[in-house]
């Protein structure tokens, strides 16, 4: 009987650890799919919602060609705002732009929809990386290409302002373009950004009004400055 209670109890450990196993095997699988499929999807989606949608650009028409820019706008508004910037650079032949995405899980999925809409990216953000990433868009703003930031990314407080945008933008001398975009239609999600997904069909606003510019003056200021011109977009 003890002999029987024994092999039952062993082949019991053995199932769990051989269903603990399969476990771990399916999140991996989902997982690792997951991070293939799902930003390819996003950005499917993208697409579709951009070009069923009905565009109105309101203020700047065309940047600079020959000024590097760090391009601005709050987390929420990061799903169309790369059209936006392509429209405002059409004037110069093979704008680049790296966006400043975070080293957490989350900014992988972000990195990999923005890589298919052709924008390169800087993997960093103020609690993780920053310093790295920092070098990294300083170097590529040297380089001529723009930087872009959403000031307020990876992880809130909604609509502030952290360090690293103003320290790229002193550091390299380059100019701020605060951008934003309204929807007629849309989805805000219940995430801390309150994040917006245009609805297909609609009427997209792209609003961008004047660079700005926080060389020689203290951080506190530089901050104000940034959200000021951020916060003046709305309507």
């Amino acid at each position: 009987m003890r002999g029987q209670k024994r092999q039952k109890s062993i082949a019991a450990r053995c199932g769990a650890r051989s269903l603990a196993r399969k476990k771990t095997f399916w999140r991996r699988f989902i997982k690792g799919a997951g991070l293939k499929i799902l930003p390819f999807f996003g950005y499917l989606l993208t697409c579709l919602i951009y070009f069923t949608s009905r565009k109105r650009f309101v203020g700047l028409d065309t940047i600079d060609p020959d000024e590097p820019v760090i391009v601005a706008f709050w987390h929420e508004h990061i799903l169309m705002s790369p059209f936006h910037w392509k429209k405002l650079r059409r004037a110069k032949q093979n704008p680049r732009v790296f966006a400043m995405v975070s080293d957490h899980r989350d900014g992988e999925y972000i990195a990999r929809i923005v890589n298919f809409l052709g924008i390169g990216t800087v993997r960093g953000s103020s609690s993780k990386g920053g310093v790295k990433a920092l070098i990294a868009a300083l170097r590529e703003l040297k380089n001529g290409a723009d930087v872009a930031f959403t000031p307020d990314g990876p992880q809130g407080p909604r609509h502030s302002v952290a360090d690293g945008i103003i320290a790229a933008a002193q550091k390299s001398g380059a100019k701020i373009l605060p951008m934003r975009y309204e929807a007629s239609a849309l989805w805000r999600l219940t995430s801390w950004d309150r994040f917006i997904i245009p609805k297909p069909f609609g009427t997209i606003a792209f609003i961008a009004h004047e660079l700005i510019d926080v060389k020689g003056v203290s951080a506190d200021v530089a901050r104000e400055r940034i959200k000021a011109a951020l916060e003046r977009l709305e309507t």
